[in-house]
């Protein structure tokens, strides 16, 4: 396949799996899975611009935890929240204690358990709490540190998707992308995020590298569990993945601000 349609179709496919776009993709395939991996960080870029101006004009009329409040909110619609349901969805099957199949049905079930629920009202937490503290810096930075997040729980996706992970499951999401993406795309992306952080802590250049690359080290040890658990990644792992990330970077961006 050419590699500028393989392109076309890679961002289409990426924009329509990680936000509310309803776009349309031509081809899918492996090739077409691995490229619109690799370019989960640059949609986390473009969902990040909304947000930081979001966060900025309230802020600038009300409180910043209303502030805050209300674009975590707008977050989860330009995502279909469906990346919170993958991280209540995967934290009631690890929470479950069970193995492989048994575990993988526990994530089929509709209703959110109790481990779910806890780790939600945690995420939002910590994500309304962080991005409260953010709003009080400058506006460059301010923008620096939400693309920052944002591209790098995108980041945790082609982290997911690299070479020597498998699927849980031989259908779904996690089936067509598991594996996709080449270790030379793993390191241009995250490569390009690292400097992207280096703005996002203006003070200290040096904060925003260093929690990018310790959240994306926390996600590959879940994704080891993840895969001893049950057998690989699904597409609720993913969006596990995006929220883990994002939370623990927008948490080490105002450590020690």
């Amino acid at each position: 396949m050419p590699a500028e349609p393989r392109l076309g179709d890679g961002a289409r496919l990426a924009l329509t799996t990680l936000t509310i776009l309803p776009l349309r993709v031509g081809r899918i395939d492996r090739a077409t899975a691995g490229t619109a991996m690799t370019l989960a960080p640059a949609v986390g870029v473009l969902l990040g611009l909304p947000l930081a101006g979001v966060l900025l004009l309230l802020e600038a009329g009300t409180a910043p935890l209303v502030a805050a409040g209300v674009t975590v909110a707008v977050a989860a619609l330009l995502t279909r929240g469906l990346h919170l349901d993958g991280l209540a969805d995967t934290v009631d099957a690890l929470g479950s204690y069970r193995r492989g199949p048994a575990a993988l049905e526990i994530m089929k079930k509709p209703d959110v358990g109790p481990f779910g629920v806890v780790a939600l009202v945690l995420v939002l937490l910590v994500q309304a709490a962080t991005l409260a503290e953010l709003a009080g810096r400058s506006r460059p930075a301010v923008f620096a540190a939400v693309l920052t997040a944002t591209a790098a729980g995108r980041l945790g996706v082609t982290l997911a998707c690299r070479r020597g992970v498998p699927a849980a499951r031989p259908e779904g999401l996690g089936a067509l992308v598991a594996g996709s993406v080449g270790p030379v795309a793993l390191a241009v992306a995250t490569a390009v995020v690292v400097l992207l952080s280096v703005a996002a802590v203006p003070h200290r250049p040096w904060q925003g590298p260093l929690v990018v690359l310790a959240a994306l080290a926390v996600a590959a040890g879940l994704l080891r569990h993840v895969v001893r658990r049950l057998g690989g990644i699904t597409g609720d792992v993913l969006g596990a993945t995006v929220e883990l990330v994002t939370t623990l970077v927008y948490l080490g961006l105002v450590l020690s601000a």
